[in-house]
């Protein structure tokens, strides 16, 4: 018979079937340790998943087994987690919204490693109030990733666009701009290539917006195609499904040049740093539209 492990979160009594099962088996760390990870950042990371649908990255047998990636809500999820219809190609999908701690830590229990979140809210699906520019190296060297962060925020400022900054937890960074949720998913998207298009055309050797990986040839590639209606990125605080349990981690613009930066820095372990400040405080305030800064994209286009 399994063992089950009750917490008592908030309202909620939440069970975790087989809490001692290690999720990560290299590093000791077991289906308990995530649930009190995400329990432990859920007053950080709650704010970017809120009112948001998730998809879910489970591993119900740990990170050396097989994974899935699910949309629609299981009929098994208890009635009083959130959930949201959105359309989609062809009909529409219920996904989970995450509106508490409860709902964080029982979705740990169901080996829900990684909650990836849309850029929109379900409120106004197609009305996303984050854009995103996805930084991963083409080799194994951070230093790609580190100048390509840089060289987007340069491009943001000169569009007088406030960013933020991120790693993800896996291979790279995260660039963020908040916005103000007038602008269509496509409409975002679109700008979100017309800038990478800019990028890549000032530094050639550098940069890339080519799909092929072939066609590359080491450049870094501007992946802005999470910006696309009901595409997901990872969120702040989000676990990977990585050796060493990484952590996805908000930075200020100032640790960016850090030596021992890399997109991999935090992890379930030694997270207690990051939880104490917050460099994305205020962030909320610099909710930006497209238009303006449409206009002067296609100016820097011109001139280029």
């Amino acid at each position: 018979m399994s063992s089950t492990l009750e917490l008592r979160v908030g309202r909620r009594r939440i069970d975790v079937k087989r809490p001692e099962k290690e999720l990560f088996p290299q590093d000791g760390l077991s289906k308990a340790d995530l649930a009190e990870h995400y329990r432990r950042v859920a007053p950080r990371m709650l704010p970017e998943l809120r009112g948001r649908p998730l998809m879910l990255e489970r591993m119900p047998d740990g990170v050396d087994g097989d994974r899935f990636y699910q949309k629609e809500v299981s009929d098994y999820f208890p009635d009083w987690i959130a959930r949201a219809t959105v359309p989609k190609e062809g009909g529409e999908v219920t996904h989970v919204l995450c509106e508490d701690t409860a709902t964080l830590v029982y979705l740990a229990g169901q080996a829900c490693i990684t909650p990836h979140r849309w850029l929109s809210r379900a409120d106004k699906p197609r009305r996303p109030d984050r854009l995103v520019f996805d930084l991963d190296p083409p080799g194994h060297d951070f230093e790609p990733v580190r100048s390509a962060a840089h060289r987007v925020h340069d491009l943001l400022t000169e569009l007088d666009l406030t960013c933020a900054l991120m790693t993800t937890g896996s291979r790279g960074l995260h660039v963020l701009v908040p916005l103000n949720r007038r602008a269509d998913a496509d409409d975002v998207l679109a700008f979100a290539r017309a800038a990478a298009e800019v990028l890549a055309g000032r530094y050639p050797d550098e940069l890339t917006t080519e799909f092929r990986k072939h066609a590359r040839k080491g450049r870094l590639f501007l992946d802005v195609e999470r910006n696309g209606y009901a595409q997901t990125a990872v969120a702040p605080f989000a676990v990977r499904t990585r050796p060493g349990a990484p952590v996805a981690a908000p930075l200020a613009w100032d640790e960016l040049d850090d030596p021992e930066l890399t997109g991999r820095r935090w992890t379930v372990t030694d997270l207690d740093d990051r939880l104490d400040k917050d460099p994305w405080e205020g962030l909320a305030r610099h909710r930006h539209g497209l238009t303006t800064a449409g206009r002067r994209l296609r100016s820097l286009d011109r001139k280029a």
